[in-house]
């Protein structure tokens, strides 16, 4: 205590040095100047404000703002991913949210939820007051009117996916129009059903739909296999077609070929010519029948011949005639090939 009266009073401690007064000033300003630095962590962005007004953004690190009241820090969270269930949790089912009309005017029941994180600190500070509450209502608007352009069926069958992404977009349009500064992730349909007292009605107008796409399957599966086959046959009935064609082009092309040959030789040497055609033309008839030759020197009645004479060859040897055998005294009956 002495050595605090003899710092800030005179020699008998009743009167206060102006230094002592400064160099507390000092101080106190000292740790007022240094309150102003703050650090943004890496997931982070930090909302800068001069008396309430924004002022700017800082990113992550060390960095300075003037000591309230004239300047104010607000650090929000800009990675992290924020999660809102729409129409009921955890089997806690909130029909007011989930049930909703299809433009086939059915009724779904229907629980989704949504990812979202935020993109833009000021625009999220600033505009939005329940940032929470703003994209609860945002993305059930925006299901609902989704929802409401579809049919029942394709919203609980093939049609989820194309439901979740078009009620995405939807949001993000909305919350970009307000200037929210929110990011929407993911939407993901946790649930999709009929309302419960349609259930058992709906499951069977399912099965009849899975019916008939299976009947429809089965026709389709045998029109391919008759259509295959007919056009097997009628490849090859073509390919048969065109062989023949072209057989009886080249035949016709060769006999051709060789009547002009023969029409040249005719024309060099006309009774050769004849003499030598009918010669190949009775060898063509005479050498698959039979042939009897009859030697008619000396012969003075008849000539019978055996019935064996004229039937058709079988490969046997030739059989002989003699007078003997055709009751004729012509000896010089025989039969030859």
């Amino acid at each position: 205590m002495a050595r605090l009266r003899k710092f800030f009073g005179g020699p008998g401690g009743d009167q206060i040095r102006p230094g002592a007064i400064a160099a507390v000033a000092a101080v106190a300003f000292a740790l007022w100047a240094l309150s102003g630095l703050y650090l943004v962590q890496p997931n982070e962005q930090a909302v800068v404000t001069t008396f309430g007004a924004y002022s700017r953004s800082a990113g992550p690190g060390l960095n300075y703002a003037l000591p309230a009241p004239i300047e104010r820090v607000e650090k929000v969270p800009v990675t992290s991913l924020n999660r809102i269930d729409i129409g009921g949790a955890d089997g806690a089912d909130v029909p007011e949210e989930s049930l909703m009309l299809t433009g086939d005017e059915n009724i779904v029941d229907l629980d989704f939820s949504v990812t979202w994180r935020v993109a833009d600190a000021a625009r999220y500070i600033f505009t939005i007051r329940d940032p929470e509450e703003s994209v609860k209502a945002v993305a059930e608007s925006a299901m609902r009117e989704v929802v409401g352009r579809r049919d029942l069926e394709s919203i609980l069958t093939r049609g989820r996916g194309e439901v979740q992404a078009q009620a995405a977009e939807l949001m993000q349009q909305t919350l970009d129009s307000w200037g929210a500064g929110v990011s929407v992730v993911e939407v993901q349909i946790r649930n999709a059903n009929p309302p419960a007292e349609v259930v058992d009605a709906f499951r069977e107008v399912a099965n009849a739909g899975q019916d008939a796409e299976s009947a429809v399957n089965e026709a389709n599966t045998y029109r391919n296999r008759v259509i295959n086959e007919a056009k097997g046959d009628a490849a090859r009935i073509t390919q048969a077609a065109e062989a023949y064609r072209e057989q009886a082009v080249r035949e016709a092309t060769g006999e051709a070929s060789r009547f002009d040959q023969i029409y040249a030789e005719y024309r060099s040497a006309p009774a050769v010519t004849r003499e030598r055609l009918y010669i190949e033309t009775m060898q063509r008839v005479l050498q698959n029948s039979n042939k009897v030759i009859v030697d008619s020197d000396g012969a003075s009645a008849p000539i019978i011949l055996p019935p064996d004479v004229f039937r058709p060859r079988t490969g046997t040897p030739a059989v002989t005639a003699t007078p003997a055998e055709t009751g004729s005294a012509a000896p010089g009956a025989r039969n030859n090939q």
